[in-house]
């Protein structure tokens, strides 16, 4: 008899805790997903899928917190990223009338060139997809190779676009102009200022914008530099889609 041997054909299915059911349909299904089971008794069990993902949901364990958004967790591995953000961004728009970007449940910013975003659902479940040629190690606490002003925008990084704590990478950007803003190259200041922005307008605390818009206006940057900072601008410029529909300004400012 022929011995039975493992084929590289495995199939593996998240299955989730699910708080709500009503709210967990809505959600998914705003993104995109179909339902292709919903069961409620004699116990809950949904299976979802969307293009070549499939996520089933269970009963909670009890006094799971949905808060605390640490529930469950899939990664999702995908040759490209950014479109994928830019479809669920779509779909959010069209069922929302906005992107939700804040609280829970809500999908995280992307960056041209990032290689990962973040879905949190309504029961604190994240589905993390990342990008296959993402580098195996990635430096989680800032570069060793980096100092100053330098080190602290890749501390900020971090925990923006990798620990979802915006509140945190702005706090420690802050700390960091301050200590190292008057001998930072002013690239590294002009990085900085325009990361604040970003980071403050989508936590809705625009205190100290105006100063830093000013603060980024005066540095001596060269036309190269400068269009390196338009870049992180023209996102900051267009938070605002977030929230709420494009505005004209931004419409002319894009050519629309």
């Amino acid at each position: 008899m022929a011995e039975a041997m493992v084929r590289a054909n495995e199939t593996t299915v998240p299955v989730l805790p699910c708080v709500s059911v009503e709210e967990t349909l809505e959600f998914y299904e705003a993104l995109g997903f179909k339902a292709t089971h919903k069961q409620t008794r004699p116990y809950l069990y949904l299976a979802l899928e969307w293009s070549g993902l499939a996520l089933h949901f269970a009963t909670p364990p009890k006094g799971v917190d949905p808060s605390g958004e640490d529930v469950g967790g899939c990664l999702v591995l995908v040759d490209e990223v950014a479109p994928y953000h830019a479809e669920f961004t779509r779909a959010l728009r069209a069922a929302y009338g906005k992107v939700l970007a804040k609280g829970r449940p809500r999908i995280t910013r992307f960056r041209p060139g990032a290689s990962r975003f973040t879905v949190v659902d309504p029961s604190g479940n994240s589905l993390i997809f990342i990008q296959r040629d993402e580098p195996a190690e990635l430096e989680y606490g800032g570069s060793a190779s980096l100092t100053g002003l330098a080190r602290v925008l890749d501390n900020a990084r971090v925990f923006s676009e990798f620990k979802n704590d915006d509140r945190t990478a702005l706090r420690v950007l802050t700390t960091g102009l301050r200590k190292h803003g008057d001998t930072a190259p002013p690239l590294d200041v002009a990085r900085a200022l325009a990361t604040l922005i970003e980071l403050a307008t989508a936590l809705e605390d625009p205190t100290e914008v105006d100063a830093w818009r000013r603060r980024l206006t005066a540095l001596p940057l060269t036309e190269s530099e400068r269009h390196q900072v338009t870049t992180d601008l023209r996102t900051t410029a267009t938070l605002h889609l977030w929230t709420t529909e494009p505005s004209q300004d931004h419409d002319e400012a894009s050519g629309r």
